[in-house]
């Protein structure tokens, strides 16, 4: 039988989230998982890296490898080596210009490989294989890009003016209610190689995850774009539990929505949803309709209340999903 191959798009603690539910349906279904990056991130460690080195951000990167490093325990260390994080010495503040304090452990790992090999997919081949990853980590884009909104409301004593908010961090903060999205540049070219991987898959997975700073940036690519629309591969959505800081305002329908305002081309066929989360599933019914998707109603959040997605639970929820007409 020939092994169901998985694309699941995003960044940060989402894009996580969705790689290691996947790696629970292993055990019942033969998955070949490649994870699409995004490459914005201008925050923390890997900004500091981005601006003073230039290359990839690499932290969404290092979450997605971890993600998918093996169960061998030596590769179960070095997946916890590449989350460690250094604090500044002597505490919290305590020494000003401290280079490493902030810095993963991974991330500088990345930062050299890609230095090292000269091509950010090398380097996350190799990462992986340090790791015993049982899939494929690929940017978006082998350039970075910047991430812009115009945004209402971005100042509160203004609540009806548009500003444009710049950088990935600052749009993932604001307190306004984003209008429009786009990238700088406007037109990054797509990584050949997740080109490839969405034209021969079998399944295309978006979300969870930050829907304007993490899963909407690859419908902006336009290379991204044409294959997602072209590829004969299934299309599955993964709701958020809540709306975040630069979603406020926005429902679960409009969540589907904005997918089909950045990719007006772009076929559903299944959405997923968390049974709580949902509220009435009839808006988002209708918005997974409209997209030409089934919803589907599952327990997948952790069960002590806070709004994460149990990977164990999303993973039960994805099997008869993805494992249908194999």
């Amino acid at each position: 039988m020939t092994r169901t191959k998985v694309v699941a798009f995003g960044g940060g603690h989402g894009l996580s989230a969705s790689l290691r539910a996947l790696r629970h349906c292993v055990p019942e279904l033969d998955l070949d998982i490649t994870a699409v990056v995004t490459v914005g991130d201008d925050g923390g460690s890997s900004g500091r890296l981005r601006a003073e080195r230039g290359g990839l951000p690499p932290g969404d990167l290092r979450q997605a490898l971890v993600a998918l490093a093996g169960d061998h325990p030596a590769t179960r260390r070095s997946a916890d080596l590449f989350q460690h994080r250094y604090a500044a010495v002597g505490g919290p503040g305590a020494v000003a210009g401290d280079g490493l304090a902030g810095h993963a452990v991974g991330n500088l790992v990345l930062c050299g490989l890609m230095e090292q090999l000269g091509d950010p997919v090398a380097a996350l081949d190799h990462a992986g294989a340090m790791l015993g990853a049982v899939g494929r980590v690929l940017p978006m884009s082998r350039q970075p890009v910047g991430i812009e909104a115009r945004v209402r409301g971005a100042a509160p004593d203004r609540p009806d003016e548009i500003r444009t908010v710049r950088g990935q961090h600052q749009v993932a903060v604001t307190t306004g209610q984003v209008e429009s999205l786009l990238l700088t540049p406007a037109a990054p070219a797509a990584c050949a190689e997740a080109v490839a991987a969405i034209g021969a898959a079998d399944w295309l997975i978006f979300g969870p995850g930050s829907w304007y700073t993490s899963v909407l940036p690859h419908l902006l690519v336009p290379g991204l774009a044409h294959a997602i629309v072209a590829s004969p591969a299934r299309r599955l959505v993964t709701l958020n539990l809540v709306a975040e800081k630069e979603t406020r305002g926005l429902s679960l329908a409009d969540h589907l929505a904005t997918l089909r305002r950045y990719l007006p081309e772009l076929k559903l066929d299944m959405v997923l949803a968390d049974c709580t989360a949902v509220g009435d599933p009839e808006a988002v019914e209708r918005a997974a309709e409209s997209l030409g998707a089934r919803l589907v109603l599952a327990p997948v959040a952790v069960l002590d209340g806070t709004p994460r997605h149990d990977p164990a639970a999303l993973g039960a929820a994805l099997v008869p999903v993805l494992g249908a007409d194999r």
